[in-house]
């Protein structure tokens, strides 16, 4: 029996992630990373969203997305396809590698998507990766404070709201606990 389709509808912010079949790691070096991010941009990002924010963990991702088109759903189970057989032929195992389907949820106020960001880009430090979020390579955040040359339109949207990339960096830096209206969008 086929699965139903998400209830996600064109126009829309959504925070997509998924974590590691039994929370093990889907990202064993770095070229896996950068792969993964190849795979997300030809399968996914091209047609049907537009990305706000990433981040990828050694064992799970979170994407902020815009939606453009209908068909997320295709798109994202030919990304994890195709993933889930370059892991495994790469490293010699087989079986599923993701814990079931992606996950969404909707992003339907302004403060949900700049919490969000700050809460998807601080992730590498809460899970003690790193010290400072500009270390961590697989995030968008070094795009948000203009570290590194990124293509995130949407991201624009998400400045406007934090007033310029400065006070971004700080309202993301400053270390105080995250707010409690987006606490049902966190996935750890």
């Amino acid at each position: 029996m086929p699965r139903r389709p998400r209830a996600v509808s064109p126009g829309h912010y959504y925070h997509l992630y998924n974590r590691g079949n039994n929370r093990q790691i889907i990202f064993f070096e770095r070229a896996n990373y950068l792969f993964f991010l190849q795979q997300f941009r030809h399968y996914v990002a091209t047609a049907t969203v537009h990305v706000v924010a990433y981040c990828l963990m050694p064992n799970h991702y979170h994407f902020l997305i815009y939606l453009r088109a209908a068909d997320l759903d295709a798109a994202m189970r030919r990304l994890t396809l195709s993933y889930t057989n370059a892991i495994n032929r790469r490293y010699d195992c087989c079986g599923s590698l993701f814990q079931g389907r992606f996950q969404t949820l909707p992003v339907d106020r302004d403060d949900y998507l700049l919490h969000l960001t700050r809460y998807i880009h601080l992730n590498p430090v809460k899970a003690g990766l790193v010290a400072h979020p500009a270390e961590w390579e697989f995030s968008s955040y070094v795009d948000y404070v203009e570290l590194r040359a990124g293509t995130l339109p949407q991201r624009e949207a998400v400045l406007a709201q934090a007033g310029s990339v400065t006070t971004y960096r700080q309202f993301v830096e400053q270390d105080s606990p995250p707010d409690r209206s987006i606490q049902h969008l966190m996935f750890d």
